[in-house]
């Protein structure tokens, strides 16, 4: 295997065969465990382990602008630190996944469903926020947030670019220099994000944890599934990040008071993060068996869980709350759209027919809104 290869923006990538913990683009810790011998595509792929292109599959921690190209953009102050501008990210600059491209030398990823100026030819983002790996069967309003741009429908429209991303490349021109090299699929790093959904919309729905645990294997099979897709279409290297402490999150606890009644020491939901562990754990096995069923790939499983979890429980010694701000620059109010209920700092304020949320932004923050 190669060497350690340092990149720009403190992130620390070494693809072939490490596994790395990351945090909203911010590197706390890293771990890198030697996962046995290099595949034959980690050997191929040389000491660089350079990609030309990301594809990206996921929800919330990881859209670029799907969702707002789908249903309306996501509202100030989102975007404001970075940008200066909402620009389809659920998160005040940049996310993780722009950090990966970045460090990459690549430029933020293109929403696939965005089609005002969005240029292709590094990779695409097929994430969209509020998505599941299992289908909701329910249109965004009636699922109370969750996107119907489920995991599966993301690998259809990633076979879909495929093919008529090189159809329409062929035109040349300007065409071609707004997809990727039919060699880039190849060649490039896809990452997903995504499973934190299907758990906490099994709560949201009134199922209790013993239904929820009881269908985590249905959710990994068809994870497991998209993987298999991906790899039959050419990809050979997989960037999979497990799911966080969703115990954690205000809108959670909100939601699910009576479960989230038995805490931790850090006053998180102690069952829900012990179901996003569970989760976790049988991923892992999952990426194991892939490895074995896919030999040409190089799967890397990534340890968001931990980290989170250890800057929650740290948040004294980092200057923050696990629910907001401790030093507020400025009061300002979001509003979280397509009728999403949440709440932070147990204050809620209603307004234009959508729940507004008062909350305190400022430098020394764990979590953007109720749900990030």
């Amino acid at each position: 295997m190669g060497p350690l290869r340092y990149l720009s923006l403190s992130l620390l990538i070494f693809f072939c065969k490490i596994k790395i913990i990351i945090i909203w683009g911010l590197i706390l810790a890293v771990v890198v465990e030697e996962e046995g011998k290099a595949t034959a595509a980690a050997a191929a792929a040389g000491a660089e382990c350079e990609f030309p292109a990301v594809f990206n599959f996921g929800d919330s921690n990881s859209d670029t602008g799907g969702l707002s190209a789908a249903f309306g953009q996501a509202p100030p102050p989102n975007g404001e630190t970075f940008f200066g501008a909402p620009v389809g990210r659920y998160c005040d600059g940049r996310l993780v996944v722009d950090f990966i491209a970045s460090g990459l030398g690549l430029p933020f990823l293109s929403a696939y469903l965005d089609s005002i100026g969005s240029n292709f030819s590094h990779g695409a983002n097929f994430a969209t926020a509020g998505s599941s790996i299992r289908r909701s069967n329910t249109t965004l309003f009636q699922s109370g947030g969750f996107s119907p741009f489920s995991l599966d429908v993301q690998s259809w429209q990633f076979s879909q670019f495929v093919t008529r991303s090189q159809v329409v490349s062929k035109r040349g021109g300007f065409y071609k220099d707004l997809f990727p090299n039919e060699e880039y699929f190849s060649r490039a790093l896809y990452t997903f994000d995504i499973g934190q959904n299907d758990l906490t919309m099994g709560y949201f729905h009134n199922k209790t944890t013993k239904d929820v645990k009881a269908y985590i294997p249905d959710v990994l099979d068809k994870f497991a599934d998209v993987i298999k897709s991906v790899y039959y279409l050419g990809g050979r290297y997989f960037w999979i990040h497990n799911t966080g402490p969703f115990g954690c999150l205000p809108y959670v606890l909100v939601r699910v008071p009576r479960i989230a009644a038995r805490k931790d020491r850090v006053g998180c939901g102690a069952t829900f993060n012990e179901v996003a562990q569970l989760f976790n754990a049988k991923l892992k096995e999952t990426v194991a068996k892939l490895r074995e069923e896919l030999p040409l790939a190089a799967l890397t499983y990534v340890d968001v869980y931990s980290v989170k979890y250890e800057l929650i429980s740290r948040a004294n010694k980092v200057r923050a709350s696990a629910y907001g701000v401790l030093r507020a620059r400025r009061e300002v109010q979001l509003r979280r759209p397509h009728g999403l209920r949440v709440e932070d700092h147990g204050e809620q304020h209603r307004g234009f027919g959508r729940e507004v949320v008062r909350r305190s932004v400022g430098e020394d923050m764990l979590g953007w809104d109720s749900l990030h």
